[in-house]
């Protein structure tokens, strides 16, 4: 039974599959190669998904969402008519779609697959994601990072050796990945990202910019008008370079504007964005301890790389062109159908190896022991360590007769527990003791797909317990779970 790659993305989805001679991309029901990751209710409230769904986000925006990639791993819900639906119900609805796309033009079964995810994606998302498939009825064989996915297609598509910055800037996310093939080995040497930029920023920046020049309130404006508004801005961001200004009829109230979009416009309303992604870009490069210099080719993915003016702000960062001869949309769903061919040991992919690292710190909270005070964060796994991975650190009691520790789980950069992410948490019995007497080893193991599992064993009692971070924002029960199938 085939093994199908998804790149599940904040604007299109799109799925592959590996056959004898490389990659094939699975055409939806329409006959396109990508689906928009828009779900909505007809006027009989059945589910659509797509480029129906998408044609309807004016006309009934109350009843059509998009961009709710970006809800992924939180508690947040969507309304869609009288209905509830979380970010990864959404994400069920267009992978099961898919799978039925690809079922229809397999002419077989389809229950396993490989998803794409944001490099930056936390624990919390990652979750969210692999529930998202099983809800759709997919087993997910993997979970692999988009800028991976594309360094896979992009490798294997030129045969050749080297170092290699990968830039993805997709409609909601950016990440950025340092990888070395070499000898049939693609090994990651760092990962940064902002999960929070993508070229949805640059249209909304355009509409906001726009309504403050026209002195209206963007509260004013109707749902309808608001994703009017957003489509004459993303229609117009496509055409910069290539006219020397547009002028747009914008109907907003009962009263009609003209706007006129230059180049020079775009530009300074673009600045702050692309600040904003040379920051992950600098920060991969510290962390691998590389140099412009040492990188060989950079690699262009996703649709808002199409943007002349981010292809030129990284020309100047690296003194060269960058590469983008693959389909920026479509090397995500190339590099996941080759994972999945991994996966399913096609002998064609037998002499491929693939590393990956986990691209944000996890560590827990301590006490600092000169002021007795809490919060601290204390890491564990390293950012851009190489996975899988499982490192053991040594904690102790804090206080005279301490009966209990408790093990929190979090996620980030910073050395305050309190601005970092919080996974969950682990609360183990220990015999009373002075302060520094009684010990516990706690172990966090970090797998290829980007998931945590936490061990915490007493020295004293050789008790031991177990997580593995599920019940994360936004998750969902076995009821709910079997509740949204039914959808």
């Amino acid at each position: 039974m085939a093994i199908i790659g998804i790149d599940l993305g904040t604007t299109n989805s799109s799925c592959g599959i590996w056959v004898d001679d490389g990659v094939k991309l699975i055409p939806n029901r329409l006959g396109d190669l990508l689906t928009p990751s828009v779900v909505g209710l007809d006027d009989k409230n059945n589910l659509s998904v797509g480029r129906i769904a998408k044609e309807r986000l004016i006309s009934h925006s109350d009843k059509t969402v998009a961009v709710f990639k970006r809800l992924m791993g939180t508690e947040h819900k969507v309304t869609l008519g009288n209905k509830q639906f979380t970010a990864t119900e959404l994400s069920a609805i267009v992978l099961r779609s898919l799978k039925e796309d690809a079922e229809n033009f397999l002419g077989e079964p389809v229950t396993e697959a490989v998803i794409s995810v944001p490099a930056y994606f936390n624990d919390n998302q990652r979750h969210a994601t692999k529930t998202a498939g099983e809800l759709a009825g997919l087993k997910v064989e993997r979970l692999i990072n988009e800028p991976t996915a594309a360094a896979i297609a992009y490798g294997l598509h030129e045969k050749q050796e080297g170092t290699f910055l990968i830039l993805d800037m997709g409609g909601g996310t950016f990440d950025v990945s340092i990888l070395e093939f070499f000898e049939g080995v693609m090994e990651v040497h760092a990962s940064a990202g902002d999960n929070f930029l993508g070229g949805e920023d640059f249209v909304e920046a355009m509409m906001n910019d726009a309504l403050n020049q026209l002195k209206i309130q963007k509260s004013s404006l109707t749902p309808q008008e608001t994703n009017q508004l957003l489509m004459q801005m993303e229609t117009a961001k496509r055409r910069i370079g290539t006219k020397e200004q547009q002028t747009l009829d914008l109907h907003l109230g009962k009263n009609h504007h003209e706007f006129i979009v230059t180049d020079e416009w775009f530009s300074k309303i673009a600045t702050p964005l692309l600040l904003r992604a040379k920051r992950p870009i600098e920060r991969a490069l510290n962390d691998a301890n590389m140099s412009p210099q040492a990188i060989d080719d950079v690699v262009l993915v996703g649709g808002a790389t199409r943007m002349g003016i981010f292809r030129s702000t990284v020309g100047r960062m690296f003194g060269r062109l960058p590469s983008c001869h693959l389909d920026p949309d479509c090397a995500i769903t190339m590099g996941a159908a080759i994972q999945a061919g991994l996966k399913s040991k096609d002998k064609a992919l037998s002499d491929i190896v693939l590393t990956d690292v986990c691209p944000y710190t996890l560590g827990t909270d301590v006490v600092n022991e000169n002021t007795n005070e809490g919060g601290y964060f204390l890491p564990i796994i390293e950012r851009n360590s190489v996975v899988p991975i499982s490192v053991t650190r040594r904690l102790v009691t804090a206080h005279d007769n301490q009966k209990q520790m408790r093990i929190g789980i979090y996620q980030g950069e910073n050395r305050l527990v309190s601005k970092n992410i919080f996974l969950g948490n682990l609360t183990v019995d220990v015999p009373p003791a002075p302060a520094g007497k009684e010990a516990v080893d706690v172990r966090y193991s970090y797998d290829m797909n980007g998931l945590l599992e936490v061990d915490v064993k007493v020295e004293s009692t050789g008790k031991t317990l177990n997580k593995v971070i599920e019940q994360s924002p936004g998750s969902l029960s076995p009821e709910e779970k079997e509740k949204s199938r039914q959808r």
